[in-house]
């Protein structure tokens, strides 16, 4: 008389069983782990990559644009093509559109002296690879940028081009020690003494912005000590309202187009770009970095599926006297199927749970250098736990397949 088992049942027998073989258990499972750890950590860190750019760029909106003497060089592996560089905008051209662009807007105009200055106050400094940027009034705001402490420029210190400077937390907490009050501080930068007269909240070095690594100085100023002798300065558009993209970057070509002197039938001798342009680009890019982390870590779980196999074709060796008794007291071939498969998914799932937890300690690891906020990606997971079942099924249905066929008399007779 056949034995008949539910489900249940079955699992229960199975906890049992690998319970006895405490060690082959867990090295069945560790195989499996370290194939989930790979699949969730990189597609992991990968979303914690994702989220830092979005957060670094999300300050400024979708409703910022930028007009600049070249495109975006964003290429990965050597694709794509190289943007075209068009002549320098000249301070006078930068100028002459804040002043004449009646849309209703914010415009800044900036200029990047350098990025690999000096930062000193009293003993202290910083390491050569602090950013020196020119900005006006709007410069905070259109940049994405907020005030920790202190203030921004005044009308009189943009138009007179005063010794005064905004600077990044980075630069706050290595020259200020202490909790130190750095307000009305005189540093020095390169070989210049500044005014400090604000800090930067942290903004994070995501997508290589460097924002609590920089000093923000008066635009006039800037163009004094610039060491370049024609540098091209940037132009930003916040436009009040985001609808209002397309009619304010159509207004805004138009408008520079004529102060450049661009004949009718000439294209445009400038980029406009969108404040999420860099996003986008970036996004598609990481689409097939993430293709690439899911082959990898497929590949990982593909020798761990062999590795399960293969244990598992020895526990059935070992436990033939076991199969043969179950056998002998009216277990059919589908229960001894049935349950050696059931043995192979619960392992693949314990392994795939503490991979999951793996995989979040480094990927959430990777967020937190980034910057970016706790990440639970719950897609993932779901994929993580789907992808041991399936293993678990491909990985027992051979062996459970051979225990089942075994003959019960040479079975018991097995030593």
């Amino acid at each position: 008389m056949a034995v008949k088992m539910s489900l249940r049942e079955t699992v229960k027998i199975s906890l049992q069983s690998i319970g006895s073989n405490r060690l082959r258990a867990f090295l069945t499972a560790l195989i499996i782990a370290i194939g989930i750890t790979a699949l969730v950590g990189i597609l992991t860190s990968i979303d914690a990559i994702e989220k830092s750019m979005t957060e670094s760029f999300s300050a400024m909106g979708s409703s910022a644009f930028n007009i600049q003497n070249r495109g975006l060089n964003i290429r990965i592996g050597g694709q794509g093509e190289r943007p075209k560089t068009y002549p320098n905008i000249t301070y006078d051209e930068a100028v002459a559109f804040r002043d004449e662009f009646t849309f209703p807007a914010k415009v800044s105009v900036k200029v990047w002296v350098t990025g690999g200055s000096t930062v000193k106050y009293g003993s202290e400094k910083t390491n050569p690879n602090v950013s020196v940027q020119g900005g006006d009034a709007h410069f905070l705001e259109t940049g994405g940028y907020k005030l920790g402490l202190g203030r921004n420029f005044t009308s009189r210190e943009l138009e007179l081009g005063t010794n005064v400077v905004i600077i990044g937390s980075k630069i706050k907490s290595s020259l200020f020690k202490n909790n130190e009050d750095p307000l009305n501080k005189i540093i020095t930068i390169g070989n210049m003494r500044f005014t400090i007269i604000g800090v930067l909240e942290d903004k994070g070095s995501s997508a290589g912005m460097g924002g609590d690594n920089t000093t923000i100085i008066p635009l006039v100023r800037a163009r004094a000590i610039m060491p370049a002798t024609r540098p091209s300065y940037t132009i930003t558009v916040m436009l009040d309202r985001p609808e209002m993209m397309d009619a304010g970057i159509g207004e805004a070509t138009a408008l520079f187009r004529n102060i450049r002197g661009v004949e009718v039938k000439q294209e445009n001798n400038f980029e406009i770009t969108k404040s999420d342009a860099i996003v986008q680009t970036l996004m598609s890019n990481l689409a097939y970095i993430t293709m690439g982390a899911i082959v990898i870590g497929l590949i990982t779980l593909v020798g761990a599926s062999i590795g399960l196999m293969n244990i598992m074709l020895v526990s059935v060796s070992e436990r033939t006297r076991e199969i043969g008794l179950r056998k002998a007291v009216g277990a059919n071939p589908q229960l001894i199927r049935r349950q050696f498969l059931t043995e192979a998914i619960v392992i693949c799932i314990m392994g795939g749970i503490a991979g999951i937890a793996l995989g979040l300690i480094i990927g959430n690891g990777v967020a937190l250098i980034l910057g970016a906020s706790f990440l639970i990606p719950w897609l993932w997971m779901v994929v993580g736990i789907a992808v041991c079942v399936i293993v678990g099924v491909i990985s027992g249905f051979y062996p459970a397949s051979k225990a089942s066929k075994l003959d019960p008399v040479e079975a018991l007779r097995y030593e």
